[in-house]
């Protein structure tokens, strides 16, 4: 199957990877089905993209948490995983978004509303961390560049 994309033009994507988000992500409750595009072929993509299947200009860029807060261990209750099937911890796909401004230096991720995928059921929800020490916009830019340079 093909759609179209903003930001990647016309893309084939295989319908069996599709994450449904039955409620929808937060701000974009109308969208309910995506796809985890990576940036580069071949490559091991820090940033990946979360692009909507309805939606050709919704892509939200997303990262790994671990990746720039490798102590990332949110307080979420269990109750909110029942969305997405019997959550398994040691499976599941956890990623936050993240904005980027015209001044790439100011780049920031929601470590407060992390998203979460089932890769068995293929699906997903966005949820509100109980963590007080998680802000909704945490500077990345140093340690994505850090992590460039290692």
């Amino acid at each position: 199957m093909n759609i179209m994309t903003k930001l990647f033009g016309e893309i084939g994507i295989d319908i069996n990877k599709v994450i449904t988000f039955k409620a929808g992500l937060i701000g974009f409750k109308e969208y309910k089905q995506f796809m985890i595009i990576h940036d580069a072929e071949g490559e091991e993509s820090k940033i990946l993209w979360l692009q909507s299947i309805d939606e050709p200009d919704l892509a939200l860029p997303i990262i790994n948490p671990l990746l720039i807060r490798p102590d990332y261990n949110p307080v979420v209750e269990d109750e909110l995983f029942r969305n997405i099937g019997e959550p398994d911890e040691e499976e599941l796909m956890v990623f936050v978004t993240l904005t980027v401004p015209a001044d790439i230096t100011q780049i920031t991720s929601n470590l407060k509303a992390p998203i979460v995928v089932n890769p068995k059921t293929l699906k997903g929800c966005q949820l509100i961390v109980e963590n007080d020490e998680y802000p909704v916009r945490y500077p990345i830019y140093d340690i994505l560049n850090n992590k460039e340079g290692n």
